[in-house]
Order: structure tokens, then C-alpha cells, then sequence
């Protein structure tokens, strides 16, 4: 592709058409295909890596307003990280928008600290381009899904933690997990486990993984000492 066609290409899977088309192409522009680095895309990385975690934060402030100053930097600092950003990079294909110098043909093998740093360099386009509210509503719609898995997962870790912390004060006890079963192939196997506490037995849980049957059966077992509801996440 030309520099005009890969600008379209690139507006096309941004969802995003630039009124200053310059600024696209200097997102994509790796120092290697420039004369001086300053006409790369790494200032704009800088820009977009500030702009992402002003608007990761504001994202994570409003959607769970019951989490922790803790929590909510543990989640945001997954998802605003490099492996995150690349993946992102991936998902819309632009490592094979980039524009790149002789000596970078071989695409397939791009660092993935580059294709974090395309994603980056985007975000600081549209938002110079087209303002907060643009940039807001791209990042939302790529770093939702990450942000849903990162909040489910920290939920799922609080459970065994909440029980065992709860099992050292209280019970003077610490919970003890059982393998009671397995079923399924190799490749997709299922566990079952179960904690008890002090002799107790609680109910079972089955997981994809004994970590997941492990969290799922504390907080079978939470909900057993009556710690939080049938409906809590």
C-alpha cells in the first residue's frame, strides 16, 4: 500500500476520520523512517500514554465507586500496560500500518514494546485531533473488555483472600483446600475442590482450573458464614 491508502486504511479501522491527516501519519511514523526522532511517533507516544491513564482512571472512578484506591490501581495498572496496548495494536492490525525503515522489514516479529507504542501514539492523535471526548470514546471501547476480565479476575482473588483473612482473625484457622475431582481430557480438563476450615467442610466448586475452582468454593464458603450475599461478585 501507498502512504495515502494505508492513511485510509488506518482511519478505517480507528473509526476515526482525522481532520488534520497529518497527525495520523505522525502516529505512525517509527523513528526508524524519519530523519531525527523528533519527527516520530514518540512524542506522541508520550502525549497518548498520559492521555490513556487520565482516562483509564476517570473509567474505573465511575464504574465501580465501591473499589479502593488499592483496587482500582491494581486494575489500572494492567490495563494500561504495555502486553494491554499491544494487544490493542494487534486486535486493529497497525504494526502493518506502520511505517518503518529498511531495516524493520519483518513485521511479524515487531517488539511488543513498538506496537505499545503505535497504540499510544494513536490515542495522542485523536485526541489532539478531535478533542477529550474522541479520544474517551476510543479508548473505552478498546479497553473495556480489558478492564472487565482485570476487575472479574482481582474479584475472584478477593474471595480467598477475604476467607482466609477472615478464617486467621476470627477462627484463629486457616482454610484448607481439597481436590476432590477431575474430569475431561488433558487439554480441557475440570476440578473439582472444596474448602474447609477448622474441620468444616463447605460446598464445592468446579472450575476450569484449580485456581478458579479454588476461588469459587471461598466464595461458596463465604457465603456459607453468611460474609456476603448468594448474589455478590
Amino acid at each position: 500500500m501507498n502512504k495515502s491508502e494505508v492513511l485510509a486504511r488506518a482511519q478505517e479501522v480507528l473509526d476515526y476520520r482525522f481532520q488534520d491527516i497529518s497527525l495520523l501519519e505522525t502516529a505512525l511514523q517509527h523513528a526508524s523512517a524519519t530523519v531525527g526522532r523528533v519527527n516520530s511517533n514518540e512524542r506522541m507516544e508520550f502525549l497518548g500514554d498520559a492521555v490513556l491513564g487520565a482516562i483509564v482512571c476517570e473509567e474505573l472512578y465511575q464504574r465501580f465507586p465501591e473499589s479502593l484506591e488499592g483496587d482500582l490501581t491494581k486494575i489500572k495498572s494492567v490495563v494500561v500496560s504495555r502486553r494491554v496496548c499491544a494487544d490493542i495494536a494487534e486486535g486493529l492490525g497497525l504494526e502493518g500500518l506502520l511505517f518503518l525503515g529498511k531495516g524493520m522489514t519483518d513485521r511479524a516479529d515487531l517488539p511488543m514494546s513498538l506496537k505499545a507504542a503505535v497504540t499510544e501514539a494513536v490515542v495522542a492523535a485523536i485526541y489532539l485531533d478531535g478533542g477529550y471526548e474522541e479520544a474517551r470514546r476510543f479508548i473505552v471501547l478498546h479497553m473495556s473488555p480489558f478492564i472487565n476480565e482485570v476487575a472479574e479476575s482481582e474479584n475472584q482473588e478477593n474471595f480467598k483472600s477475604t476467607l482466609q483473612q477472615y478464617a486467621q482473625q476470627a477462627l484463629s484457622s486457616t482454610p484448607h483446600y481439597e481436590a476432590l475431582d477431575e474430569q475431561g481430557p488433558d487439554h480441557s480438563k475440570c476440578f473439582e475442590i472444596c474448602v474447609s476450615i477448622n474441620g468444616r467442610r463447605f460446598p464445592s466448586a468446579w472450575g476450569s482450573s484449580k485456581k478458579e475452582a479454588e476461588q469459587k468454593a471461598a466464595r461458596l464458603a463465604l457465603c456459607e458464614l453468611d460474609l456476603i450475599g448468594d448474589d455478590d461478585d
